[in-house]
């Protein structure tokens, strides 16, 4: 790994933790005006400075990102398809590498739909991205997505993350499961979650908190922080477990505590 690859990583993952709190915020390259995205910089400004990375398109970047904020930008480059399509398995590649370089993004991502129709099309999209940004130091997170008929246990995550690593990617993004030491256990890069749809405030911090008791190398969550009545505090207490590994009590007092500051 190259010192350009190490050094974009290093600003995503905290060298004194080695974790993360990506927010996810990319959910309307498929989904629109997302509840709680629908004015997207109204949503990103007040969490920017508690996320150690965003994960987001590059017109939301564009146009909804200050400028002259530092923080690292994990850019999603991968789509084609929408929530009202009978397959969101196909999609390609949509924002080339250049494109990234000029965002000064610290990583790119795609989604792999293993065991979909369009498996094979979605690995050999990744296996081109990856090919094209190791010429120019770009880490690769995949994006282990699961179609409606898949089924989101140890023995399929496993599966996904390990061809995605042994593809090249960097670190990889899938979901909590039972026996989830198991998929960070056969995957030899970083393993994320994902924070999936709206749940209550306390299960969210329990999720959070069991990843990174098995093995998680950090959380990237959406839904859970923005659509939250109380976002900030979300955030933080989600931090909080991430990289102090308090316990979910605690981090659920000091996302009630923030509400009334």
């Amino acid at each position: 790994m190259d010192w350009g690859v190490k050094n974009r990583l290093a600003r995503i993952f905290k060298p004194d933790t080695g974790k993360t709190v990506m927010l996810a915020v990319d959910h309307g390259y498929f989904l629109g005006p997302t509840s709680g995205l629908e004015v997207p910089s109204k949503t990103i400004k007040p969490l920017l400075p508690y996320a150690n990375s965003l994960m987001l398109t590059r017109g939301v970047l564009r146009t909804s990102v200050p400028a002259d904020f530092d923080i690292p930008i994990v850019l999603r480059v991968s789509g084609g398809t929408s929530i009202l399509s009978k397959d969101l398995s196909n999609e390609g590649i949509t924002t080339s590498i250049r494109e990234a370089i000029r965002l000064n993004v610290c990583a790119i991502a795609l989604s792999i739909f293993v065991g979909s129709e369009h498996e094979r099309e979605s690995l050999l999209n990744l296996a081109e991205l990856i090919n094209q940004a190791e010429e120019f130091g770009i880490p690769v997170l995949t994006v282990t997505a699961v179609g409606r008929e898949m089924t989101r246990d140890a023995k399929y995550l496993s599966l996904c993350c390990r061809i995605a690593a042994e593809m090249g990617a960097h670190f990889v993004k899938t979901y909590y499961c039972e026996d989830f030491e198991k998929v960070v256990e056969t995957c030899p890069v970083p393993v994320v979650i994902a924070g999936g749809k709206k749940i209550p405030e306390k299960n969210a911090l329990q999720l959070a908190h069991n990843a990174i008791s098995h093995g998680a190398a950090g959380v990237d969550m959406g839904r859970n922080i923005f659509q939250s009545d109380n976002p900030v505090g979300m955030i933080q207490a989600v931090k909080a477990i991430v990289h102090k590994r308090i316990s979910v009590e605690e981090a659920y007092k000091m996302y009630e505590g923030s509400k009334k500051t």
